[in-house]
């Protein structure tokens, strides 16, 4: 299998919806209730705050070019 970057957004966009799946799986079987008015606008927040990361680390490795490192000029 050919190796790959690690890709921040959609580690977290897998982390998150697996959280929110099993939150609801447990919520219907315990009988609590969830309030979607809550859950729906922190996902979108965490899937935004993902894709600011994203951009702003692919941002930087593009102004980088091959075997640079960061560091004072």
């Amino acid at each position: 299998m050919k190796r790959h970057r690690f890709d921040v957004f959609s580690f977290l966009a897998g982390t998150l919806f697996t959280v929110l799946g099993v939150l609801y799986l447990t919520a219907s079987l315990s009988g609590f209730s969830v309030n979607g008015r809550i859950v729906l606008p922190v996902t979108f927040i965490v899937l935004g705050a993902a894709g600011l990361i994203g951009a702003v680390t692919a941002f930087s490795r593009r102004d980088r070019g091959p075997g640079q490192r960061p560091g004072p000029d």
